[in-house]
Order: C-alpha cells, then structure tokens, then sequence
C-alpha cells in the first residue's frame, strides 16, 4: 500500500486549485509562450498553458509552492491537454512526452523541497490526465450520429503515452480528470492497466468526472451513480467530481457516488458558478462555507478546487477540513447493478 492510500483514511487530503486561474495573472503574450525555443513556430502558441513547463517553468514552479503553502497535500501536474490529440490544436504532438515529463518533474521537485521543510507532512503530485477535445461516444455531426471523431483505440495510444512520460517524471498517483464521456476515461484507464503491467509498477488511480448541467448528468449523459457503476470494476484510490459545477450544486451528485462506492471520494468544485463574463466571484469564505456541507455529511476523503480557485481558496478548504475526519471507506453491495446512461437493479 502506498503513503497516499494509507492516508486517504486517516485524513482528509487537500487537492490544489487552479492551474489557469494563477496562470492567467501573469498575463502571458504570445512571445511568452513560445519562449526562444519556438520562435519561429507556424502556429499561435498563446494559451498552450501545458507549454509553459517548458517556455516558463519558474511559474508553474512557483504556482505548485503557493498552493502547497496554502495547505495542500498534493497538486496536479501541468498536463491537462497533455495527449496528442489535444497538441495537434498546436502542431506539437511530437512534444508530448517532453510536456509531461517536464511537468511532472517541476511538480515532483516541488513536492520534495516542500515535503523536506516539514516532513511530517508529506507532499505528492497527481499526474493530470485531461479528457482530450474528443468524444468517443457521440457523434460532433448532428447530421451524422454514428460518425465518430476519434475511435477507443486511438484514445487509448495517446493516454498511453501520457501515463508513461508522468511515471517517468515522478508522480505518485494518476488523476484522469473532468470526464464528461466514460468511454474516454475507460481507454484513459485501460491505457493505465496496460502500462502497470509492462512496467511493473503500482501506481495508484484517481478518477473525477464532471456533470455539466442542471440535468445532473455527464455530458455524454449518464447520472453520477451510472458514471461510478461504468468505472467500478477497476480499482481506484478515489473517484469524484470536478468542474462545471460549484460546491453547492455538486453535494448531490457527491452523496449518490459516496453512498455506493467503497473507494475514496474526491470533489473539487469550481469556485461558484460563472458570471456573464465567464469570470469566478465566489470567494474563498463562501466557498469552504459551502464545502462544509461535504465534511458533515461525511462525503468525501480528498478536496480541493477547480475553475477560479487560488491559494486563498485551498487554504480555507484546509483550514475547515483539519477539523473533520474522512468518509468511512467501507462498502455493502445488496444488488447487482448494472448502468448505461442510468442505473437498473437486478
């Protein structure tokens, strides 16, 4: 068992916020992003955030300190749209491996210089494994439903080579992250199980998806509860939600996944909902005001933020957390449950 798995039920483990918003403060041009190195690239590199662990490497360093010195446990490696599939936006699927790698070796780094300063308190880093800009499940042609932009198979080479440059680089746990088609996160995790057997290795697995909407459903339309029964038959350290949602509309969605999992719960929640300008007021009070909501139902095991949240938002959220125990990791199944787009009881 690794150091994260004994701690998921001794505490409740606090995930960083996010990466764009503290990148977004910097106000990088278009000249930042390309650095020296890619001058003279044919195409706009201006918002290739993953870029950055290359091109600008001190920030992405200085935004994981910040957000382990506000309280956080682990942070997610600098990989969102980390596959070629995303980088083909950009014309650098050859720099894959070097983004993840480079990432996660930044991240790691700053975990043990962090973890160094007070070793009572372990410091880790989850290898952040996107959802990619395509969906295996439906169709992108309204005219054309059984078209497919990307196939199983070509989803599972290009998360493949994603894990193996994150392992390579140090993380401790793979976080397949804002899920809103279950077919992409099962080639994300097939690609996962492949790997561990070739090299060997144990690495735990976090998984969160995202609900998009009022409806209460992923976006390739399955309930909470059907998304965890999809996933269910390959172990986890954790499984969760994050994005779309603020803390307050996520609870429900949290308590039907902790209500029939025997793995630990995740859920780190945008800061509030969207303004008319795609801006995040919600501040860092009322946020773990709402979040509290969570530790005394006994919800969860792992949290953090998402969209809009800052140090100033992880650390409220750590503050709060220090003073509940974590959800009970135990499990009893009464019916077999199968689901598709939503449960069925057998």
């Amino acid at each position: 068992m690794s150091k994260i798995e004994e701690l998921l039920s001794q505490k409740i483990l606090i995930l960083d916020g996010a990466m764009g918003t503290m990148l977004q403060e910097y106000k990088f041009s278009e000249e930042d992003f390309r650095g020296k190195r890619f001058a003279d690239w044919p195409v706009s590199l201006k918002g290739n955030n993953d870029l950055l662990s290359i091109t600008q490497p001190e920030a992405i360093a200085t935004i994981h300190r910040k957000y382990f010195e506000a309280g956080a446990d682990i942070v997610e490696t600098n990989t969102f749209s980390g596959t070629t599939i995303a980088m083909a936006d950009y014309q650098m699927e050859e720099l894959v491996y070097e983004l993840n790698y480079e990432s996660a070796r930044i991240a790691k780094k700053v975990a043990e210089e962090v973890t160094a300063e007070d070793p009572e308190k372990p410091r880790f880093v989850a290898g952040a494994m996107g959802p990619t800009n395509k969906t295996a499940s439906m169709s992108p042609d309204v005219n054309d439903p059984g078209f497919r932009a990307i196939s199983f198979e070509e989803l599972k080479v290009a998360y493949k080579q994603q894990a193996k440059a994150l392992i390579d680089g140090g993380v401790d746990v793979l976080l397949v992250e804002t899920v809103f088609d279950t077919l992409n996160a099962k080639a994300a995790l097939f690609a996962i199980d492949e790997l561990k057997e070739e090299l060997n290795v144990d690495i735990p697995v976090m998984v969160s998806g995202t609900i998009t909407d009022a409806s209460g459903r992923t976006l390739s339309g399955q309930t909470a509860e059907a998304f965890l029964i999809s996933i269910s038959h390959i172990p986890l350290l954790s499984i969760g939600f994050n994005c779309a949602l603020g803390a307050k509309q996520l609870t429900p969605h949290l308590e039907a996944v902790a209500r029939n999992t025997e793995f630990g719960v995740s859920a780190y929640p945008n800061a509030g909902l969207p303004n008319a300008f795609g801006e995040y007021d919600q501040d860092a009070q009322e946020m773990s005001n709402q979040i509290k909501e969570y530790l005394e139902k006994g919800l969860v095991n792992i949290l953090g933020g998402c969209c809009g949240t800052t140090p100033s938002h992880i650390q409220a959220i750590a503050e709060i957390a220090k003073e509940y125990k974590p959800r009970e990791i135990k499990f009893q199944r009464h019916a077999e449950l199968v689901s598709a787009s939503q449960t069925t009881n057998n």
